[in-house]
């Protein structure tokens, strides 16, 4: 088994493949293991609960996918270059940047891309120090317990946010250093609101280049937020009436026409869902019987959502 390269009269590279026997495509050494004919069926299992987001669910059937591929390319002999997977999400907040992250550091460990899978999450005050040679060495710190997993960094921008005597400009280029030195040991996801990422990459020209994966975590639609609500409340056994559902749909439409910069998308939906189920128990104690009906749905009195 193996290949052989002649170059022709016209210059091209011809390969030739000593074993031309099919290769089998479905069987492949991950610990993820298809039993359907459908070969992404474990992807689309992975991200069921999750509204939208169908970019994102394509780059990871495309990683998935090359990982396969290359592994029955070397079987034949066939160069195979490691994927990088450092990783920019843009977004606001409640779009759902630190949750997929989070399922990505699980999927990439079951892909045998990542040797533990566990998940780091760090801040500014994680990786900048107040003295010179503090920042490098609380930076390298981080990406030392990040090794086999994802390192996620949220507001990635306020590392850059003060200047060039600011220490953040030290841990940026630490950073920057560790993923050329150690880039297949773990995977570095930058988050934060689009237009700040959008600065804080222009202001290092140098960064964007790095990661080949640049997502953007656009606001959810009303009916996806509508979605996301009544999977929070199934998710706790508890379901919204039609009239709470009214309600809530009408100040969720608002609150997108307004546009308003601090609305906090799926984030928002968890606080009045999880904050009608408070009020639901608060007005089930003033009655003297409560039916498994009254048990379970949260109406339009119990959503407070003009105080938010």
């Amino acid at each position: 088994m193996g290949t052989q390269k002649i170059q022709n009269k016209n210059g091209q590279i011809n390969i030739i493949l000593r074993d031309k026997k099919p290769v089998n495509i479905q069987s492949h050494n991950t610990n993820v293991q298809t039993m359907d004919h459908d070969p992404f069926k474990h992807i689309e299992d992975e991200f069921s609960s999750f509204v939208g987001m169908k970019r994102l669910k394509q780059r990871v059937k495309e990683i998935y996918a090359t990982i396969v591929i290359n592994e029955k390319r070397k079987e034949l002999g066939l160069s195979s270059t490691k994927q990088v997977l450092h990783m920019l999400f843009k977004g606001n907040p409640g779009t759902g940047k630190t949750t997929v992250a989070r399922k990505l550091a699980k999927i990439y460990f079951d892909m045998n891309l990542l040797s533990k899978g566990h998940f780091i999450e760090a801040e500014r005050a994680d990786l900048v120090g107040e003295y010179i040679g503090q920042t490098a060495q609380k930076t390298r710190a981080i990406i030392q317990k990040a090794r086999g997993g994802i390192l996620f960094i949220d507001e990635a921008y306020s590392l850059a946010r003060g200047g060039e005597k600011d220490f953040g400009k030290e841990a940026i280029d630490t950073l920057v250093k560790q993923m050329e030195d150690n880039g297949n040991d773990f995977v570095l996801i930058l988050a934060g609101y689009p237009n700040e990422m959008e600065r804080f990459l222009n202001l290092n020209p140098g960064l964007k280049s790095r990661f080949p994966f640049i997502l953007d975590f656009d606001d959810y639609e009303v009916d996806q937020l509508m979605e996301i609500a009544r999977q929070m409340a199934a998710e706790r056994e508890y379901q919204l009436t039609k009239e709470a559902e009214w309600k809530l749909r009408s100040y969720l439409y608002k609150q997108q026409q307004e546009s308003t910069r601090n609305f906090s998308n799926a984030r928002c939906v968890r606080n009045i869902i999880e904050h009608a189920i408070r009020m639901h128990a608060v007005r089930l104690l003033y009655k003297s019987q409560a039916s498994p009906d009254d048990l379970i749905m949260l109406t339009a009195n119990d959503l407070s959502v003009e105080e938010d």
